[in-house]
């Protein structure tokens, strides 16, 4: 008889833990599996899961931002949804679905409850007062799930700390990602921007929110840019620093050099337009484009966080230089942009590393294993 699975995630849009869901969702057996996703606001993950013919349940109540009436609406809704749906496993993911999923669930009586830590909010730049309830937040929904997985040894370990939790109840399952038909050097760059003369081209695939750093990615990029002038940033993404990075890029006399592209569908096929590929951010848990960057073997500079180097090993597959350390960032990419053999060298072996451990076949073999 075939499981039947409930993935529930906050969110319907785009994002790290919606791409995390389609791959599982999609990929599980369906010999073996019957599944539905439940996510709440946003259009383009219920677009994707129903081209691959999943169902999907609309919580519409359900969104980021805390809302008493609106939340205790969705943790109604969710309990009769789990009690209607009777599944025998339900995988949630983020945190606020996680909290009111888990609870939810335990009063359904579903017998099996995963949750999967996409990263701790609390490591956010936050009020201390907000983290303590977050932290709080976070260690009630690990109580209550059964199964938490982590997507890296980091995550892990920071709620390893947290009292009463058996480590017995935590696995880490690292995100994977899997080959992509990426466009051709000057194919993917004609379809990004053709204005673009510049020979060489830093790039990066990021949100454009305070952690990821992109504003820092920007001021190293002043510094690369007044020794190597045939050169530009180019950085694709969306978001709410979107003003905030403009008016720097005009602070730093970079208008003509650093191109803010937007959001593009299926942005990693892009990825070999760019001679170097950064990820500047502030706190991560386990990132999938600096494996995307690996498997079009780029050479990659990333900062020291989250599960970043376990992953990425210094001088060995990749750059990593400390989160906020500006100099350390321009001189990794100028090292890169001036060492052609080296940086062929650390994207070949990214490449390999990513294959031979970080492949989304593997992910979700493991994944079907805390399942089963």
């Amino acid at each position: 008889m075939k499981k039947r699975i409930l993935f529930a995630v906050t969110k319907g849009n785009w994002g790290g833990a919606q791409r995390y869901v389609f791959d599982l969702a999609t990929r599980l057996p369906k010999d073996q599996f019957e599944v539905c996703v439940l996510c709440g606001a946003g259009e383009q993950l219920e677009a994707r899961l129903k081209e691959k013919n999943i169902r999907v349940i609309r919580l519409e109540s359900l969104n980021r931002d805390v809302n008493i009436a609106k939340d205790a609406m969705s943790f109604v809704t969710l309990y009769r949804i789990f009690r209607k749906e009777k599944p025998d496993i339900v995988h949630l993911n983020s945190s606020k679905i996680g909290a009111i999923g888990a609870l939810a669930g335990r009063l359904a009586g579903i017998k099996k409850i995963i949750f999967t830590g996409h990263g701790w909010a609390w490591n956010e730049d936050r009020f201390f007062l907000s983290k303590i309830l977050i932290a709080f937040i976070h260690w009630l929904t690990i109580l209550l799930s059964h199964t938490t997985i982590a997507v890296s040894e980091k995550v892990k370990d920071e709620i390893s700390r947290l009292p009463f939790i058996p480590k017995s109840k935590i696995v880490v399952i690292h995100n994977g990602v899997a080959n992509t038909e990426y466009m051709e050097r000057f194919t993917a760059r004609g379809a990004l921007n053709s204005d673009i003369s510049e020979k060489f081209w830093v790039g990066t695939i990021s949100e454009l929110h305070r952690n990821k750093g992109v504003d820092n990615l920007v001021t190293a990029f002043a510094d690369v840019a007044e020794t190597h002038l045939d050169i530009a940033l180019v950085i694709i993404g969306e978001g709410d620093e979107l003003e905030r990075l403009t008016a720097l890029i005009q602070k730093l006399g970079l208008s003509k050099k650093v191109h803010l592209l937007g959001r593009k569908e299926n942005a990693g096929k892009f990825l070999k337009a760019f001679d170097v590929f950064v990820l500047a951010s502030r706190t991560e848990a386990f990132p999938y484009v600096p494996l995307e960057a690996g498997l079009a073997q780029l050479p990659v500079v990333a900062t020291q966080v989250g599960g970043i180097p376990e992953a990425i090993t210094d001088g060995k597959n990749g750059l990593l230089v400390r989160s906020g350390d500006i100099p350390a960032l321009a001189g990794a990419i100028k090292e890169l942009l001036n060492d052609g053999a080296k940086a062929a060298i650390l994207g070949h072996n990214l490449r390999k590393t990513v294959e031979e451990k970080f492949s989304v076949n593997l992910m979700v073999q493991k994944t079907i294993a805390v399942y089963n």
